[in-house]
């Protein structure tokens, strides 16, 4: 029973660790665009890209991060 969980890829905190790294790509890059905007003075040009990138680096970023772990697990089904 010690290693029940060690053949899967992704479990619970690594699971949580995904939704963090979404949230966080989408956070940090919108509030980059916030910030931009305000020293250019547009309106909400930039933060709509930053939007728009934090969304597209996080979804990469998760993309990585399953596609390694699935890998991992497809490589190495059942090692006792």
């Amino acid at each position: 029973m010690a290693d029940d969980g060690s053949s899967q890829g992704l479990r619970g905190r690594d699971l949580l660790g995904l939704g963090g790294m979404l949230a966080g790509a989408v956070i940090v890059c919108t509030a980059l665009g916030y910030l931009l905007d305000q020293a250019l003075g547009s309106t909400p040009v930039c933060t709509l890209g930053g939007i728009a990138l934090g969304m597209v680096a996080g979804a990469v970023g998760f993309w990585v991060r399953v596609r390694a772990a699935l890998d991992s697990t497809s490589r190495d089904p059942g090692s006792s």
